[in-house]
This record gives structure tokens, C-alpha cells and sequence, in this order.
């Protein structure tokens, strides 16, 4: 390992941007950090992806507090990540404890080579690149690799301990904190996620009044009673029909987002109960089966979907946002005889219709059952309105009804095909049966009518709404979450609704330059020590490669196994899409011993890059015109 590093010896770029927070209004120099081994983790706030990787960080950062200073360099996808305001609401909801860069025009995601949300780099205690890593999944590798170059340096005399860099913001006290869903309840009272607080909260119909708190307000996992109990960033909620609540128990399902787990919670005396998943995140592939033995990733939405008197039984839907997929639960009196199990999405991130089985998704994040039983989700990531509908002869499908592709947002309405929405996080049903879309970046309630397919704008100037619902005592008005202003309030349905051309978008980034014809796709990954691929059932690895649009793409498409891949592309511009998963299992990869309780490991990452494609080489690199390097792994 340690020969590798050091014929690969590459000096870290300075640190540049707009400004920093989290240091106490101090610019971090790269200088000013030597001695000390510096983790890059280049993310941004919409990419449930990253938000995995700040809690994966956490326990590392505890671990090597005195000799390894993480800084976050935030680089937007969309336009209102880039505004500062909203970004220093994001590291305060998120609970980032280390100091942040923000680089609105990419300048360091360009000199370090990103070309993903999450990407990791590790530079040394003199100054060096010593490993890039993209995606998720990467803890423990970097735990081995920290805990070899310590070693390292210590004996050579270039580390230097010291204190933390970080300081800590100034926190307004507000009785919601970032408070994510609402639904009605039957008293005409509602239940909010309190999601910062880690709480659920009962409100009277005035949406201030609290009637109880339920959970103790630290991050946790534990059932009990409403002091007790505990929840790590609550989001979804929805509200079982009471026959299934007289069977199973309890009320209402929580999607306990950061657990990783759905929650049961009993109104009667507001007893909260783990109903799904084990409190690890979801890393290996998965088959389904009972909910308390089957790994969550980040349910981010739940609603109850009645069964259809046949072969359909009643299940509440979850929006599993951390692996791009629609799952079902189906509750049962005993906790341990819950199923779960796939409804929808192959896991890759991507905006792909058709059946349920074949359907991309991106990072869903809210769910509506509509009054003709129709389940309506949006995927922030694609900023896209979507639904799924059953077929005469077959099973569902996955229609886009707004959205085209992860990096077009905007504000624009008009016809549903060229309509534009910005990270959108929640749905309602209107009276007239028209969909509510809460379009959380714009900071608006946009209205899709079902019947003309027409998208108006029905309020602006929202603190990233992330929620909205029908009041069922007035259908006149909608009570909408609005996160960021750390609150619910009651606005009125307009009669007339606004029409706003705010103009379409592409997310920002540095296209790649590629020659048309052949390229040849690598995907570098170095299993961590002590890890090796996992070939015990043939090849460990599989590459999905697509384009948009698909003509870009004359060869190499489609599924298969392997890290390399020849690509054969047709001139234009575009996005090449490519997901690879690897498979390493503890073990000497030299002896083959494995250890006692060995345990394998998926490692994964999506990329979305926007590509160039000409007849000759124009990029600044010409021998990186006909090769593309990805690292999931490469030190």
C-alpha cells in the first residue's frame, strides 16, 4: 500500500471559494493544515448520498479527532444551493461539525478532478493526494488506510496532533427545527416531523398550539413510551385506516429517515414501536422478507395504499430514497411477522419509465395516494412528477408526467412537457383533483391539472416547502411546511393560479470532452486491506452504462460485469450515465484466510456526467479525449 502512495505522489490544490463556515469567519489555507491529514468530502445538500456520508464520517472523525481535519467542500447541483443563506441552513440541519467551503462556481471540484456527489480525498500530512474515493460505503476503508499512514508519518516525523478547527454556529431556538411532513389527524388536530429535533409533534388545529411531544428529542433508536423513545431525523408519516390500526396496534407509520427504519407510534398514549429494519443502512442487494430482519436505506415517505379486493392486500408505501426505489410494508399485529419488500426501481439513479420492474428512480421523496387510488411520487433528484398506475393486462408501470433528466430543473410553467420544477419533496390532492406539487428549491406550491395538463404556480416566496396537504375542516385553504422558516402555516387555494416563466436550467458543471467513436470506461477500485473481491460466485462487479439522449451512445449500453467497458459514441452533447457496484468480503487476498465473523461489503456510485462529444479532440488533456477514468476506489 504504502509503496503504491508513494509512487503516486500528486500535491493537493489549494482550497478556494466564496468562503467558509464553521471556522469562525477564518479561511482555511491548506498550509495552515499541515501535519494533519485533510479529508475532502465534496457533497451538496440535496444528495441523500452525501447526507449518508456525513453520518458514515461521524465515528471517524471522533476516532482520529487530533490528527485528521475533515473539511466539507460543498459544490451545488441546483441554483438554490448555491445561494449562502441556504447553504448555512443545510449545515445546521444536518449537524456538519466540521468546517465547510463553499464553492458556488466549482473551482475546487474542478482542480481535484470530482465528477460525483459524494466524492472523498484524502491528502496527507505533507501536503500529497493519497487516495479519491466516489460514493458511499467507504468508513472502513478509510479507517484501515488512516491507521497505516499514521503509523507512517509519526515514524518519519511529519504528523502533527493538535486541537479541532471547527466552530461551532450560533443556533436560533424555534419550536419546529427543519420540520419535515404533516398529515391530518381525525380529531382535526395534526402531526408533524419535527425532524431536527428528533421528535413528532401533536398540534391543535391552529398548527401552533402543541398538544405533546413524542420522543425525547435526542438522536437515537429506542421504542417506549413518549420521553423515552427516541428517532433520528423523522420525515414521512402516514396515518393507518383505523380497522388496521385496531389489528396491528398502532396509529401511525414514521419513516425514521437517518435509522434507517420505519416506526409505529400508538396515539392513544403515544407508545412508539420499531416495525421495520435493523437500524443498519440497506449495503448488500436485497430480497425482501420479514421487516425486522431487512435493512432500510433512508425512507424518506410513507402512505397507505388500500389493497384492491383481489390479489392486492393493503400496504403502506415507502419512498426508499437512499437506493432510488418505491418498497411496500405490510403490518402485522406481531412486529416480527411484518413483510417488506420491492415495489419499484432497479436501484440505478435515473429518470427511465415503463414497468415497475425496469423504472429508474432518483432519490423519491414524497408520495400522494390520490382520491382514484393512483400513487402520484416525485423524485427531487430529476425534480420530476411521476406516477404509477396499474395496466389492464400486467403489472404497474412508472409514467413522467414533469421532468427530464437529473441535471434540468427550473422554474417554468406551461404544458406538463415543458413545465419545470426545482428538488420538489412533497404532493397533496387538491379538492378539484388537481395534484399540489411542494417544489422545495423554488421555494413555491406549484398545481398540475390532471385534466388540461397544464402546470401554474399557485404561491411563492415558501421557506423550502416540503410538504403540503388539503385542510380537511377548510377546503379552501392547504397547510404547507415550510422547513427552512421552521414552521406550518394556512395560505388559501387561489381561484386563479399565477403563471411564472422563471426559465429552464442545467446543473453547472464542467463538461468532459470525449472523441467520437471508440472511448474506453474504467472504473478504478482498490479493495480496503484485509478485503478482497468477492469472486465465490463469479465476478463480483457489475457496470450499467446509458445516455442522454440515447443516441449518444452507438455501442456499449446495457448491463454486465466487469470495471472496464468500450463505449463507441456519436458526436453531439449529453449526459453519460454510469452506475458500478463491487463486491469485497474480509479476507487476506494473498492467502485467501478469511477471518471469524468475516462480513462483505457492496460498494456503489452513480454517475451522471456531462459529456462533449466531437469528431477530434478539444478537451485540455487530448489523451483523456478517448479515456474516461472513474475512481469508486482509487488510491
Amino acid at each position: 500500500m504504502t509503496e503504491t502512495l508513494r509512487q503516486a505522489r500528486v500535491r493537493a490544490p489549494e482550497l478556494t471559494g466564496r468562503g467558509w463556515l464553521n471556522t469562525g469567519g477564518k479561511a482555511l489555507r491548506l498550509a495552515d493544515l499541515h501535519g494533519r491529514f485533510v479529508l475532502l468530502d465534496f457533497w451538496t445538500f440535496c444528495c441523500v448520498n452525501c447526507l449518508h456520508v456525513l453520518d458514515e464520517l461521524r465515528p471517524l472523525e471522533e476516532e482520529f479527532d487530533d490528527v485528521l481535519i475533515t473539511v466539507g467542500v460543498h459544490s451545488p447541483k441546483f441554483e438554490h444551493e448555491a445561494d449562502p443563506v441556504a447553504l448555512r441552513a443545510a449545515v445546521e440541519r444536518y449537524e456538519v461539525n466540521h468546517p465547510v467551503l463553499d464553492d458556488p462556481h466549482l473551482g475546487t471540484w474542478s482542480a481535484y478532478g470530482a465528477r460525483a456527489w459524494p466524492t472523498l480525498v484524502l491528502i496527507d500530512p505533507e501536503g500529497y493526494v493519497v487516495a479519491q474515493l466516489s460514493g458511499e460505503g467507504h468508513a472502513h476503508g478509510l479507517r484501515t488506510l488512516l491507521t497505516e499512514l499514521v503509523a507512517e508519518h509519526e515514524a518519519k516525523g511529519t504528523l502533527r496532533r493538535g486541537g479541532p478547527v471547527y466552530v461551532p454556529p450560533a443556533e436560533d431556538e424555534t419550536a419546529l427545527r427543519f420540520p419535515g411532513k404533516v398529515v391530518a389527524l381525525p380529531d382535526g388536530g395534526f402531526l408533524v416531523s419535527d425532524t431536527s429535533h428528533h421528535q413528532i409533534v401533536e398540534l391543535e388545529p391552529d398548527l401552533t398550539t402543541e398538544r405533546r411531544r413524542i420522543g425525547s428529542g435526542t438522536r437515537g433508536l429506542a421504542d417506549g413510551d413518549p420521553n423515552t423513545a427516541a428517532f433520528s431525523e423523522p420525515q414521512g408519516l402516514a396515518v393507518l385506516p383505523e380497522a388496521v390500526a385496531v389489528e396491528v396496534g398502532y396509529d401511525v407509520v414514521v419513516a425514521d429517515s437517518v435509522n434507517h427504519c420505519l416506526r409505529g407510534v400508538r396515539l392513544r398514549d403515544g407508545h412508539v414501536t420499531t416495525v421495520a429494519g435493523t437500524g443498519e443502512q440497506l449495503r448488500t442487494r436485497h430480497a425482501g422478507g420479514p421487516a425486522l430482519e431487512q435493512p432500510l436505506s433512508t425512507p424518506w415517505d410513507v402512505v397507505w395504499l388500500p389493497g384492491n379486493g383481489g390479489d392486492r392486500e393493503g400496504a403502506v408505501v415507502v419512498a426508499m430514497a437512499g437506493v432510488h426505489q418505491l418498497w411496500t410494508f405490510v403490518p402485522a399485529r406481531n412486529p416480527s411477522d411484518g413483510v417488506i419488500a420491492v415495489l419499484a426501481g432497479t436501484t440505478e439513479e435515473g429518470l427511465r419509465d415503463g414497468a415497475v420492474e425496469e423504472a429508474t428512480l432518483a432519490q423519491t421523496s414524497g408520495l400522494l395516494r390520490a382520491s382514484d387510488e393512483t400513487l402520484w411520487f416525485v423524485d427531487s433528484e430529476t425534480s420530476s412528477l411521476r406516477r404509477m398506475s396499474p395496466e389492464p393486462d400486467g403489472p404497474s408501470r412508472i409514467d413522467t408526467v414533469i421532468g427530464t433528466g437529473l441535471f434540468d430543473f427550473g422554474h417554468v410553467d406551461g404544458p406538463a412537457a415543458d413545465a419545470r420544477l426545482q428538488h420538489p419533496l412533497g404532493l397533496g390532492e387538491l379538492p378539484d383533483g388537481s395534484i399540489a406539487i411542494a417544489d422545495t428549491y423554488n421555494g413555491a406550491i406549484r398545481r398540475y391539472d390532471r385534466a388540461s395538463g397544464e402546470v401554474t404556480t399557485l404561491m411563492t416566496g415558501l421557506g423550502e416547502p416540503s410538504d403540503v396537504i388539503v385542510d380537511p375542516a377548510d377546503p379552501s385553504a392547504m397547510v404547507v411546511v415550510e422547513s427552512t422558516a421552521h414552521r406550518l402555516v394556512r395560505v388559501p387555494i387561489p381561484p386563479a393560479a399565477q403563471r411564472v416563466q422563471g426559465g429552464a436550467m442545467r446543473t453547472q458543471r464542467p463538461p468532459t470532452d470525449l472523441v467520437r467513436g471508440v472511448v474506453q470506461l474504467e472504473v478504478a477500485f482498490v479493495p480496503p486491506s484485509g478485503q478482497k473481491l468477492d469472486d465465490r460466485w463469479g465476478d463480483p462487479t457489475r457496470l450499467v452504462v446509458s445516455a442522454t439522449p440515447p443516441t449518444l451512445l452507438r455501442a456499449g449500453a446495457g448491463s454486465a460485469t466487469g470495471l472496464t467497458r468500450q463505449l463507441e459514441l456519436e458526436e453531439g452533447d449529453g449526459v453519460l450515465h454510469v452506475s458500478v457496484q463491487a463486491a469485497a468480503c474480509d479476507g487476506d487476498p494473498d492467502t485467501g484466510e478469511v477471518p471469524e465473523h468475516a462480513a462483505c461489503h457492496l460498494y456503489q456510485q452513480d454517475w451522471g456526467i456531462p459529456v462533449r462529444v466531437r469528431s477530434h479532440s478539444e478537451g485540455p488533456d487530448g489523451d483523456g479525449a478517448t479515456h474516461l477514468h472513474l475512481d469508486l476506489r482509487g488510491v
